[in-house]
């Protein structure tokens, strides 16, 4: 395992759309072991492949940082959405900036685990924002194209974890 670079803020490929991955190998298994180890590295809670410059439709998630292994989700869908709830939200790619949004506070999500088996994950709260904003991300979707206009903060030093 290895630690990537995060591509941050201003960079071209996070408004890119991510490939869907056909063929799940050892190759895809490596980059989703370095996308946990990065995300956890940084202290986040969710981390996306394009974040680490990689076009594949692959995030990680992790709410719990409780040993617990993390969320490993390929082509992942949100198939059912309900509920609404406003969010303080950070990034990974946005270094101590965060922002309120509005997300669903319950949602259900198909995807595929790293070996191929087709599961489906149901998140509430945290977990629900966590992958609404991961699976943006596939699809070159910003938090702050979606913040409510005038909430932006810069805040430094910050403690909280991003997504």
């Amino acid at each position: 395992m290895a630690l990537r670079e995060i591509r941050l803020e201003g960079d071209e490929i996070l408004r890119k759309k991510s490939r869907k991955v056909e063929v799940i190998d050892d190759k895809i298994r490596e980059l989703i072991n370095d996308m946990d180890e990065t995300m956890h590295a940084a202290n986040g809670v969710g981390i996306s492949a394009v974040q680490v410059g990689v076009l594949k439709r692959i995030i990680v998630i992790d709410v719990n940082y409780d040993g617990t292994p993390s969320l490993k989700l390929i082509n992942p869908e949100i198939v059912k959405a309900k509920g609404s709830e406003e969010f303080q939200e950070g990034c990974l790619s946005f270094p101590n900036k965060f922002a309120k949004v509005v997300r669903p506070n319950d949602v259900t999500v198909k995807a595929l685990d790293e070996n191929g088996k087709s599961i489906t994950v149901k998140g509430k709260g945290l977990l629900a924002e966590a992958l609404c904003h991961e699976i943006d991300h596939l699809d070159g979707k910003l938090f702050v194209d979606i913040m409510e206009p005038g909430t932006l903060e810069y805040l430094e030093n910050e403690e909280d974890t991003n997504n």
